[in-house]
């Protein structure tokens, strides 16, 4: 399995023409866009991709043997054939996308007719060798070919420290990607992408350790880590209170700064929410799987959240501030590079049921964190339903891998596994025990 990673190293030296670099190549491919939009007809009958690409590259750069048909050279004289590639490829990406969702409205399968949009945010790529150069080896800088506003020159780039240091220590030896200007928050990056080889793990179902996670508001992750028999061999609280606490701050401001000025020029204050949360998702990620790594996971275990319809309640906000999605990729991409597995179950009634199968649980109103079982015992409810989750897991993995007449008598034997959706911890403790019989029989 193939995982490609991204870092961006920000650029220091700010007297070097980037911006007159990143406006000539908007302009090359704003000037593309409308060029093949015209000749679409003609393209979209080449088929293979490659072929397409050099005829499009023919119809605006001229040769000896070629003459082309649009004036692309003359207004942009000198630029690099590798640019300029990247140009053409990035328009006829636009044009091709276009033209996929004009057919689609066309057929009434989708709503509002679409634009061909020529003002662009490209970015380029550049080339190593011939648009990019390592510097010395320790030293944070590189070499950039950049536009100066009449022709192409060499530069040299100071990077960050800090990012050069991570990149020696994280990425040493394994060869990077040609880098993409990037540009975030008035700040300028080269991302470099490296592609590593995996190989996830292919341990069988019985003997594998897994570790179940509820992703909750309240407190951020509950991580338990199961066996197939239903033995617990750890368990952990995930929950970054200083970071909301100072998310919530702002927030805080955000609403007073909105009563006295409304809504306008908040839009910055907004950003920076934004930002303190997505960083926020990256801790809870990193350490999920740091604590799978730990017990040497072959899968982590999450519920498939999907929330539709108009949120309301006094929770709104932090149900909309809640990441729960990018918080399960950010961690299958780090679990993947551990060569851990990620796997995903139905997330209804797994809060709601005890995990000791007693039924439905009364929740604390004072606590909402804990509950009570129809036992009268007072539980975690993240931690009862982690339990269920991890459970769920277990119980599709084991009837999956047997025949359909030892699947149909296990389930008579213990019916509560025939509803996924109502399946607990206790079940898997059943079912499991059942399994075993049934290989010894």
């Amino acid at each position: 399995m193939q995982i490609v990673s991204s870092y961006g190293v920000e650029i220091k030296k700010k007297n070097i023409p980037l911006r007159a670099t990143l406006d000539i190549f908007r302009k090359a491919v704003s000037y593309l866009i409308p060029v093949y939009a015209e000749t679409w007809e003609e393209l979209s009958e080449i088929r293979n991709p490659q072929k397409r690409f050099n005829e499009a590259e023919h119809l605006v750069h001229e040769t000896k043997k070629n003459h082309a048909r649009f004036l692309f050279d003359r207004h942009f004289p000198k630029m690099s054939s590798y640019l300029r590639r990247a140009a053409i490829q990035h328009a006829l990406g636009a044009v091709s996308s276009y033209q996929t969702r004009l057919s689609l409205w066309k057929k009434g399968e989708l709503r509002g007719r679409p634009k061909l949009v020529c003002e662009n945010h490209a970015m380029p790529v550049f080339y190593r060798d011939v648009m990019y150069k390592e510097a010395e080896p320790g030293e944070d800088a590189a070499h950039l070919k950049l536009f100066d506003g009449r022709e192409w020159k060499w530069f040299q780039v100071k990077l960050l420290h800090t990012d050069m240091e991570y990149l020696r220590k994280k990425w040493s030896g394994k060869k990077a990607s040609a880098p993409t200007l990037e540009r975030k928050h008035h700040k300028y990056f080269l991302r470099f992408s490296y592609t590593e080889e995996v190989s996830l793990s292919k341990t069988d179902v019985k003997e594998q350790v897994i570790c179940s996670v509820d992703l909750g508001i309240n407190t951020d992750a509950v991580c338990s880590i199961m066996r197939a028999d239903g033995t617990i061999l750890g368990r952990k609280f995930i929950n970054f209170s200083s970071d909301k606490d100072h998310l919530y701050h702002v927030l805080g401001r955000i609403r007073r700064f909105q009563r006295e000025h409304s809504s306008r020029q908040v839009q910055s204050r907004w950003d920076y929410a934004k930002r303190l949360n997505m960083e926020l998702s990256r801790k809870i990620a990193a350490e999920i799987t740091k604590y799978a790594a730990e017990y040497q996971a072959d899968v982590i275990v999450f519920e498939y959240l999907e929330m539709q319809g108009k949120i309301s309640g006094k929770k709104k906000q932090k149900l909309h501030l809640w990441r729960k999605r990018d918080i399960q990729k950010l961690c299958e991409h780090q679990a993947h590079r551990n060569r851990i597995r990620v796997s995903r179950v139905s997330a209804r009634n797994t809060s709601r049921l005890a995990c000791d199968g007693s039924g439905a649980v009364v929740r604390n109103q004072e606590n909402h964190s804990l509950c009570t079982f129809r036992t009268g015992k007072q539980y975690n409810c993240d931690l009862s339903a982690s339990y269920n989750i991890g459970a769920r897991y277990f119980i599709r993995e084991l009837l999956k891998s047997l025949p359909e007449t030892g699947r149909s008598s296990l389930e008579a034997k213990v019916p509560a596994v025939k509803r996924r959706t109502s399946c607990v911890y206790a079940d898997l403790r059943k079912l499991y025990v059942e399994v075993n019989n049934l290989k010894a029989a």
